[in-house]
């Protein structure tokens, strides 16, 4: 690095790496706002007790601390920028517009009432939302979207997706992909993330590459983004992620000095079953992965194989575990499958996010403790498994995995 010259803070080269920073965010009001009327549409299947959650959530943090990963919640970070009144004023007006708010005279008393909060209360309802009645009704103006859609509780609708903290951004070595989302119900989260990244001095933008933008029409999400080494990433294409965006992101990362080589696009059914590629696949140590069984004669693997400056080639690969293994440079893989040998079981621990695990260090793995049979796997395959309680943070499809999002972890 030349001299005087900024080090980006982020620094993401594998899925293994000794967990150093990430950004979560603890489940809130927003889940209050679940109706079984609404669950599909936000994508639930069930509705949290959030006491309980949030327990949960303390004790996931806790365990990372007590690993030596420093935590930044995403709340705290958007209030810091939002401490600057015109950085809240074009939050705002961001926020109103994406929620489609186009009266004019709504939009304007919807501004007032907000720009006049704190700058914790705007970040807590850009997250949980604003129901109407929390609106004066001398602030209120009458228009005809407030009689035609009056059983609409909410002006600004609330995001309680934003636990899973993996989807709407992704760290890729130095730069990050700052993700379109494939639901209309997670479009904010992104843009939340893209302000940390436009305005709070951590993320240091002047030297950290931007490899997707989430005003992008075609979606990816960082479920879908698995960084295998500083010269192999693997990003499934599915129901959330769109071939097109893994052609741009692409492009982006082969024209830049970024190291990257290959990218290995796993084309998973897209169902909710198998929402993400870390569904069904995870990385756990240097030839060791986490695989559910269920999936192995399910997908196609394609190769993005660098060309010169921001090109590459497009080859189909004939299987899964030999591309690993060549991308790699593995003799041999180690699939340790989730729920053992049994077929019901590793359906049902699938299902409970048994695959979704969480890489704190080469080895060693955190996982929901209700899955017990991929547990004892893990351990006869040599990892070292820290289990946590999830039995509330797993009704909204996700696991260890998909609730963190890595800023840095040690080079290997």
């Amino acid at each position: 690095m030349a001299a005087g010259k900024q080090q980006s803070f982020l620094d993401v080269t594998s899925e293994i790496g000794k967990l150093q920073a990430v950004l979560l965010h603890k489940p809130g009001k927003e889940l209050e706002k679940l109706t079984p009327k609404h669950l599909t549409e936000l994508l639930f299947d069930d509705i949290p007790w959030l006491k309980k959650m949030r327990k949960e959530h303390d004790e996931f943090a806790d365990t990372l601390r007590q690993m030596g990963t420093t935590i930044y919640y995403v709340d705290d970070l958007l209030k810091q920028v939002l401490e600057n009144d015109e950085v809240k004023k074009l939050f705002i007006q961001e926020v109103l517009h994406g929620d489609q708010i186009i009266s004019p005279e709504l939009n304007q008393a919807l501004f007032s009432y907000l720009a006049e909060k704190t700058p914790e209360e705007v970040a807590e309802i850009a997250v949980a939302g604003l129901y109407k009645k929390d609106l004066p009704d001398e602030k209120k103006p009458r228009t005809l979207a407030d009689y035609v859609y009056r059983d609409r509780p909410q002006y600004i609708n609330a995001i309680p997706n934003l636990y899973f903290m993996r989807d709407p951004a992704a760290v890729i070595g130095n730069g990050i992909s700052i993700n379109s989302m494939r639901t209309e119900a997670r479009k904010r989260e992104p843009m939340i993330i893209r302000y940390l990244y436009d305005y709070h001095p951590l993320f240091k933008k002047e030297c950290s590459p931007m490899w997707y933008n989430c005003s992008m029409p075609h979606s990816i999400e960082g479920g879908d983004i698995l960084v295998l080494s500083k010269e192999v990433i693997a990003i499934g294409s599915g129901e959330r992620t769109s071939p097109y965006a893994i052609e741009l992101i692409a492009k982006k990362l082969f024209a830049d000095e970024h190291p990257l080589k290959e990218i290995l696009v796993v084309h998973i059914p897209e169902i909710r079953e198998f929402m993400h590629l870390d569904t069904v696949l995870t990385m756990i140590d240097r030839d060791k992965f986490t695989i559910y069984p269920g999936i192995r004669d399910k997908v196609h693997v394609y190769k993005l194989s660098r060309q010169g400056k921001d090109n590459f080639k497009v080859s189909a690969e004939n299987n899964l575990i030999k591309s690993l293994k060549k991308s790699l440079k593995l003799p041999a893989l180690d699939l340790i499958q989730t729920g053992g040998e049994d077929d019901v079981t590793a359906a049902r621990e699938q299902w409970n996010d048994g695959t979704n695990t969480l890489a704190i260090a080469p080895g060693v793995v955190m996982t929901y403790s209700r899955n017990e049979v991929s547990n004892e796997a893990l351990r006869k395959h040599g990892i070292d498994v820290v289990e946590i309680e999830g039995s509330e943070l797993v009704r909204g499809r996700g696991g260890p995995r998909c609730m963190s999002m890595p800023l840095v972890r040690e080079k290997l």
